[in-house]
């Protein structure tokens, strides 16, 4: 949790003191993405069966607390799993470099790039479709800012060479982050009728 502050205050820096540390996924799952993951679960869990999901007709759908409790449940599970999947992603695009980081060390660079979109979920406690879309956006940015400076200090490579490789890093990210984001969609927004 240390380096939260640091990856938005001063993330070259932040990127640097997070390769020398060497962390096992273990302990980085443990202390920093089993945490900042459940922040959006939790809001999103107390949004949907206090407030409910407002889609800007007027149209209200509060969830249960079973219902909420169970998507909440299915949420974090995906959320866990596309920091797992990227971190495959970049060990896998890193394959030609000769120096190629390990898988765990990939995805512990994949769970600190992640931490904007975990804090943005805050704003599911009033869970607005345009406003958590429109902050959900900015850290999406961020974190592709937080991918372009930390991919060259991370593999040793260039500014030019580590442009390229974050680029695509971030264009499967993306693809990735969709996938979720459908699949949260239809779990909070619609997933009150398959409980």
């Amino acid at each position: 949790m240390n380096h939260v502050w640091g990856l938005f205050s001063h993330p070259n820096r932040e990127m640097q003191a997070i390769k020398r540390e060497n962390e096992t996924v273990t302990h980085h799952y443990s202390h920093h993405v089993l945490l900042l993951a459940a922040i959006p679960v939790i809001c999103a869990f107390i949004g949907t069966t206090q407030i409910g999901w407002n889609f800007g007709d007027g149209a209200v759908v509060k969830l249960s607390l079973w219902t909420g409790l169970g998507l909440a449940v299915l949420f974090y599970a995906l959320m866990l799993g596309g920091v797992a999947v990227m971190g495959y992603v970049i060990h896998w695009m890193a394959r030609n470099y000769p120096q190629r980081p390990s898988l765990g060390r990939c995805m512990v660079f994949a769970g600190y790039v992640a931490t904007p979109l975990f804090l943005s979920g805050v704003v599911a406690l009033y869970p607005l479709v345009w406003f958590c879309a429109l902050v959900g956006t900015l850290a999406l940015f961020y974190t592709g800012y937080l991918l372009y400076v930390g991919i060259p200090t991370f593999l040793d490579i260039s500014r030019d060479e580590g442009i390229s490789f974050s680029s695509s890093t971030l264009a499967i990210g993306v693809l990735v982050l969709e996938v979720l984001l459908a699949l949260t969609v239809i779990l909070w927004g619609y997933g009150y009728r398959l409980f």
